[in-house]
């Protein structure tokens, strides 16, 4: 189990620095598919991996000086105002109302990208 968590976790820091994503797109399918966790934990779980992502991305970036601490001020901090209110509509929902929710938000912006 734990060289899994490990490969989820190099795996969400690679897509994390290539394309900005790793949490909910790379961790929680990939915690919920090869871990077993239950969609509530692997989201929960994915979140506190995600700080240390972002840390790791934040200081390879900003040794390059490609970091505009502003905007990320301003993107941020009401992200973590959304971030809380997100958590606590998250443990209210079914379990498959969040992967229905997840596909199709997943579903979505493929088809934006694709366009």
């Amino acid at each position: 189990m734990w060289v899994r968590l490990a490969l989820i976790g190099l795996a969400a820091g690679f897509f994390s620095a290539i394309f900005g994503v790793g949490g909910g797109v790379v961790i929680v399918p990939l915690l919920i598919l090869f871990a077993g966790l239950a969609p509530h934990p692997a989201t929960g779980t994915s979140l506190a991996a995600i700080g240390l992502i972002a840390l790791a991305g934040t200081v390879a970036y900003g040794v390059r000086g490609e970091v505009d601490f502003e905007y990320a001020a301003v993107v941020g901090l009401p992200a973590a105002l959304g971030a809380l209110a997100g958590a606590r509509l998250q443990q209210r929902l079914p379990a498959r109302t969040l992967a229905l929710g997840f596909a199709v938000v997943l579903t979505a912006v493929a088809v934006a990208l694709l366009t």
